[in-house]
């Protein structure tokens, strides 16, 4: 991401930047604010996405999200924007804007049997953590101190940088973490 951008937003803009740093589960209204919420590296794991991840989606109904997570868990493998339209039954171009943030992320069946456990370290208790593999309590004790200070994690590189984890630890976590 290009820093040099942020300077240039407009009040409104920058006042939105700070929802979408701030609020994990702001609710994007527009395709410009789906651009902006991609720019700051916000993405919507298609096949690991939750209720409220679906809902942050402009156009997006309750129904349609308890569904598209349903069918996630059944099994049902999303492949691109078009199998999530197919899956609604709605044409593909009403939900191409939504591309730019949603990732189709490749999941054998047998890596996700085995994690059980995935916490939201934006919304997490240090008990939450602590459940977490590899997470001890002064590392639990840090995600609350640093989210506390500087506010929701964006995503995995931000947690990263923020709490000075090692690539070896990040690979350990990253199974268990969703955001």
């Amino acid at each position: 991401m290009n820093p040099n951008w942020l300077p240039r937003l407009n009040p409104r803009l920058q006042k939105l930047r700070q929802k979408l740093l701030n609020d994990p589960y702001y609710r994007l209204k527009s395709g410009e604010e789906i651009a902006i919420a991609a720019q700051l590296g916000i993405r919507i794991d298609a096949n690991q996405a939750t209720v409220d991840d679906w809902l942050r989606l402009p156009g997006l109904s309750i129904h349609q999200a308890r569904t598209l997570v349903d069918l996630a868990r059944s099994g049902v493998k999303f492949y691109c924007v078009e199998d999530i339209a197919a899956a609604l039954g709605l044409a593909a171009q009403r939900l191409k804007p939504l591309e730019i943030i949603l990732i189709f992320g490749y999941y054998d069946d047998e890596s996700l049997d085995s994690i059980t456990l995935v916490v939201n370290p934006n919304t997490a208790t240090v008990e939450d953590l602590l459940k977490v593999p590899f997470i001890d309590s002064s590392l639990a004790q840090a995600v609350i101190d640093n989210r506390s200070l500087s506010g929701s994690y964006r995503n995995i590189v931000d947690f990263q940088k923020r709490l000075n984890l090692s690539g070896e630890i990040l690979a350990q976590l990253m199974y268990y973490l969703q955001f």
